[in-house]
C-alpha cells in the first residue's frame, strides 16, 4: 500500500500493521482476559482438560487392563510407594512398593496382607504390560507407569473383592462418567435452546403452553423420576444401549433450566431492530434463533453448560450407585461405588470409596470452571 505525500510530491509506502486474530480482538478477548484473572476458574479448567485427556487414553494411563484380576489379592490394601532402599550392597534410589504376604487371621477368619520388605517391586514409566489398542486403533503394550517386571502385583489404590486394581478401574471409569455428562449436556443444550427460543421468540399462547410444560417437569421430584425411567430399561438391553438410554434420560430432564434462561433473553431481544430486520427478510424461526439471536449471548450459554455438566455426572453416579443406572461390564465411577454399599465392607476396605474422590474432584473442577466462565461472560461488569 502507498499514499501520496503532498509536502514532497512523492508516493510513500505505508507500513503494514499486522493484527493477530482479528476475531479475537473484540468481545472474546475481553472474556479471555477476565477469565484469566479468575484463578480458581483457570485451575478448574486445567483439571477438566486433564480429566478429558484421561478419558481419551485410559488404556495407556492405567497400569493394567479392565480384564486383569488376581483372586489371591482380594481386598488388598493400597501399597505405599517408597523412594529408596538398602539392598545389602548399598542404597538404591527409585520408586518401588513392597510385595504383599497374605496371612489368615483365625480369630476373625479374614485374610490380612503384610508388606514383605525383602521383595521389592520396582516401578517405572513407559513400561511393558498387557496389550491393548490405543484409541482403539494402535496396538501396543506400553503403559505410562507400573511394575518394571510385567505381572508383578501392584495395587496403588488397593484391590476389590475380585482382586482387581481400583486405580486402573477408576481411570477407565473416567471415560464413561465424564462423557455421559458432556453428551447429556449437549442434548440438553439443543432442547433448551430450541424450546426456550421458540417460547421467547413467539410469546403469547405458545410461551404460556411451553412454560406450563416446563413447570410441570420441574415440579416432579427428580430422583424418583430418574429411578422410574431407569428402572424401565430391561435387564436384557446391551450395556452400550443402556449407556445411551441413561444419557437420553438425563438430557430429557436437564433442559428446563437452560430453556428458562434462553426464553428470558429472547423476550428481551425479540423487539430489537436486527430481529425485526431478519423477520422482514423472510428468515424462519429456527434461523432467527440460531443465526441472529443466539450468538449475542453465546458466552452466557457456555457458562450455563459448564455448570450443568456436574449435575449430569452426579445424576449418573447416583443412579449407578443405586444399581438402576449403568451396570457391569460398563465401568463408571458410580458402578465402582456399588462395591461400597455395604457398611461392613467399607469398614474393612475403605479404599473402595476412592472412586468417589474422582467424582468430587471432577465436580469441583467443573464448578470452578463454570464460575469463572460465568463471571467472564460479562466482561464489562465490575
Amino acid at each position: 500500500m502507498s499514499a501520496f505525500d503532498e509536502s514532497t510530491g512523492l508516493v510513500a509506502p505505508i507500513a503494514k500493521t499486522h493484527r493477530r486474530g482479528r476475531g479475537f480482538d473484540g468481545h472474546w478477548a475481553l472474556v479471555w482476559q477476565k477469565f484469566r484473572r479468575h484463578k480458581l476458574g483457570v485451575a478448574g479448567g486445567i483439571v477438566v482438560i486433564l480429566a478429558y485427556l484421561v478419558a481419551a487414553i485410559p488404556e495407556f494411563l492405567a497400569p493394567v487392563t479392565l480384564e486383569a484380576y488376581n483372586p489371591a489379592y482380594t481386598y488388598a490394601p493400597p501399597q505405599p510407594v517408597h523412594m529408596g532402599r538398602d539392598d545389602g550392597t548399598g542404597w538404591t534410589f527409585g520408586p518401588h512398593v513392597n510385595a504383599y504376604k497374605s496371612e489368615i487371621d483365625y480369630n476373625s477368619g479374614r485374610r490380612t496382607f503384610v508388606e514383605d520388605e525383602t521383595q521389592p517391586i520396582y516401578l517405572g514409566f513407559f513400561v511393558e504390560g498387557e496389550s491393548y489398542n490405543l484409541l482403539g486403533l494402535i496396538p501396543t503394550n506400553r503403559h505410562l507407569f507400573g511394575p518394571v517386571i510385567e505381572g508383578q502385583p501392584f495395587f496403588l489404590f488397593g484391590a476389590d473383592r475380585l482382586g482387581r486394581d481400583i486405580l486402573s478401574r477408576t481411570i477407565y471409569g473416567t471415560r464413561i462418567s465424564m462423557t455421559i455428562g458432556l453428551i447429556g449436556v449437549a442434548l440438553s443444550l439443543v432442547f433448551g435452546i430450541l424450546i426456550g427460543g421458540i417460547s421467547g421468540l413467539f410469546g403469547g399462547v405458545t410461551d404460556n403452553v411451553i412454560q406450563r410444560f416446563i413447570e410441570f417437569i420441574q415440579s416432579v421430584p427428580a430422583i424418583p423420576l430418574w429411578i422410574g425411567l431407569a428402572a424401565a430399561i430391561p435387564a436384557s438391553v446391551p450395556p452400550l444401549q443402556v449407556y445411551f438410554l441413561i444419557t437420553i434420560i438425563l438430557s430429557v430432564l436437564g433442559w428446563t433450566s437452560l430453556a428458562r434462561v434462553v426464553r428470558g433473553r429472547f423476550l428481551a431481544m425479540r423487539n430489537e431492530d436486527f430481529v425485526k430486520a431478519a423477520r422482514l427478510d423472510g428468515c424462519g424461526p429456527v434461523r432467527i434463533i440460531f443465526r441472529h439471536m443466539l450468538p449475542s449471548f453465546l458466552s452466557h450459554i457456555i457458562a450455563t453448560v459448564s455448570l450443568a455438566i456436574p449435575g449430569m455426572i452426579l445424576a449418573e453416579t447416583a443412579l449407578s450407585y443405586l444399581g438402576i443406572g449403568l451396570r457391569t461390564p460398563i465401568v463408571s465411577w458410580g458402578v465402582l461405588l456399588q462395591e461400597a454399599q455395604n457398611v461392613r465392607t467399607i469398614a474393612s476396605a475403605p479404599w473402595l470409596l476412592l472412586p468417589g474422590a474422582a467424582v468430587v474432584i471432577a465436580v469441583l473442577a467443573l464448578n470452578f470452571l463454570g464460575d469463572g466462565l460465568r463471571d467472564a461472560a460479562d466482561p464489562y461488569a465490575d
